[in-house]
């Protein structure tokens, strides 16, 4: 029974494997860098709705649930990815109505539902709040925010026609703290929320790249109700706290690009005592790589106890991954991805990866 379940796992997790790659591989490959976080979107909220001891991500909340099982739960583990790699600025007649909330993203067309059950922050009108914009990988260009007319309601897809005309606020090349490529790095901002708002509307994000035509989208369901910045409809007790401020750092410029090589982590499946783990590699740079490596250390006690299309080391709780033959050579913007099997006792947290290509 041991070698049968053995073997099991070893072919879904080639199936699983092969799946991914054909994935990425596709029109709008999940190769990007930032969402909003504070407001939150659908997919960032929606990411920590779902993040469970196991490593997995289960979706609490409804609109959650229904997203992800219309775009799957890849759409979650790379919450930060709601991109067209071809937009080049372009809005309307462009990203169709209806489809603003995934960019026309076919990975992200869960997240258009038209609910009034999504995570949702609530906010005072005309107050001033610091925005917050994942850095998954720096890049510079400039984020818009929009907020949604009176007349719309969260029963109907949103259409461009919703939004107010002009971005309540516009910031080019924002300074950022925090690691890139992790779920807690950003860019942060001040700004005024629009005055005179009241109720449920949404602050539609777009974050325009000035190196690239990929551009970024986003949508954030929001309440004008005299709030601080609490979200409700995430997370088994339903509540999060506003975010904490913390104190700009001195520089006012953002440092220099650090995100050449970016890896992404899931879990796709888990087991008492076990799970099997995925890591995503990304090209960012403008060589094609003949090698990669990727590192992390291991935060509650998991331990590999088998690879595929990698090698590994092991030294304490630290892991080196590195390509084997058939997979070292990434072209720009390419992809490539690797898989293991691993014990867990208690809480399967996640580790934060680093890479390099060479």
């Amino acid at each position: 029974m041991k070698r049968s379940r053995t073997a099991a796992l070893l072919t879904a997790a080639a199936t699983l494997v092969v799946a991914a790659v054909a994935l990425v591989g596709g029109p709008d490959p999940a190769a990007a860098h930032g969402a909003a976080m504070t407001p939150g979107s659908r997919t960032f909220l929606c990411w920590k709705d779902g993040l469970s001891p196991t490593g997995e991500i289960r979706p609490n909340n409804p609109a959650c649930a229904a997203a992800v099982a219309q775009s799957g739960a890849n759409s979650l583990y790379n919450w930060f990815s709601v991109l067209r790699s071809d937009a080049g600025g372009r809005t309307v007649g462009f990203i169709p109505d209806g489809q603003l909330c995934s960019g026309g993203n076919t990975g992200y067309r869960g997240y258009d539902l038209a609910r009034t059950d999504w995570p949702l922050t609530h906010l005072t009108a005309g107050a001033r709040m610091e925005f917050r914009y994942s850095n998954w990988a720096h890049h510079p260009g400039t984020f818009y925010f929009y907020v949604t007319k009176d007349s719309w309601s969260p029963t109907r897809p949103l259409a461009w026609s919703d939004l107010e005309e002009q971005p309540f606020l516009t910031v080019t090349n924002p300074p950022q703290r925090g690691a890139v490529g992790t779920n807690e790095g950003h860019y942060y901002f001040s700004g005024n929320l629009p005055s005179g708002k009241s109720g449920r509307h949404i602050i539609y994000s777009r974050w325009v790249r000035s190196d690239s035509q990929e551009n970024f989208f986003g949508c954030s369901d929001v309440t004008f109700d005299g709030g601080n910045g609490e979200v409700t409809g995430v997370g088994p007790g339903g509540t999060l706290p506003p975010d904490p401020t913390t104190p700009p750092p001195d520089p006012t410029t953002p440092p220099p690009h650090t995100g050449d090589c970016m890896a992404v982590y899931r879990v796709v499946n888990a087991w008492q005592g076990g799970f099997q783990g995925e890591v995503t590699i990304m090209n960012h740079t403008t060589s094609t790589w003949s090698g990669w490596s990727a590192t992390w250390a291991w935060p509650s006690g998991q331990s590999i106890s088998q690879v595929w299309n990698a090698t590994h080391t092991n030294s304490g709780t630290s892991v080196t991954a590195t390509n084997v033959s058939w997979n070292g050579t990434v072209a720009p913007e390419g992809t490539t991805t690797f898989g293991f099997l691993a014990t867990s006792t208690g809480e399967n947290t996640a580790p934060t990866v680093t890479c390099a290509g060479r």
